[in-house]
């Protein structure tokens, strides 16, 4: 099995709900986003997928995230914006886009991510 990592960053502002702590309270991140897709086999170029062609897709992902209060997108007001839930979502719209991604590690903080893979 193959696999290729590209990362991306964006930053945001998000405040937990049904929370009792600091993160309650609005705070913002700089996020670090990676994303790894898998294929048994390579394409005709000898790649996964190519890397311009990947962060690409999570580029215009992350750009509509930058710089916003997560808690006002659409998803958000749904689904709790923990960094769980923001690697599920940015996995959700890369997948339907790129077949072989396999999962996203979202970085709040040096020291703490969470990953959705499926």
């Amino acid at each position: 099995m193959y696999s290729v990592k590209i990362e991306g960053s964006f930053s945001s502002a998000h405040n937990l709900r049904e929370y009792r702590g600091k993160c309650e309270e609005l705070h913002g991140h700089n996020w670090k986003v990676e994303a790894v897709a898998r294929d048994p086999k390579l394409n005709k170029a000898g790649m996964v997928r190519d890397f311009h062609a990947l962060k690409d897709e999570l580029n215009s992902i992350l750009e509509a995230l930058d710089h916003t209060y997560l808690n006002k997108i659409p998803y958000f007001k749904k689904c709790n914006p923990t960094s769980e839930n923001i690697a599920r979502f940015i996995y959700g719209k890369l997948k339907s886009k790129i077949s072989q991604i396999k999962s996203v590690t979202v970085w709040e903080s040096p020291s703490s991510s969470a990953t959705y893979e499926a």
